[in-house]
């Protein structure tokens, strides 16, 4: 899920590429953040780079 956000995708590309419904997707994003303590989606696409889960060019 984090590495589908530090590609940039929406909430509703994120459900349909994982089958989920788009409000599942926005809830599991939601507890990514609460669990990083990650201000906004922003800093999750820092988090994915910094921890080399995602690499420029993907």
């Amino acid at each position: 899920m984090l590495a589908e956000v530090a590609r940039g995708k929406t909430n509703s590309e994120i459900g349909a590429s994982l089958y989920m419904s788009p409000l599942t997707a926005k809830t599991h994003v939601s507890r990514i953040r609460t669990k990083l303590h990650a201000r906004d989606r922003a800093q999750l696409v820092i988090i994915g780079y910094e921890t080399g889960l995602v690499s420029p060019g993907e």
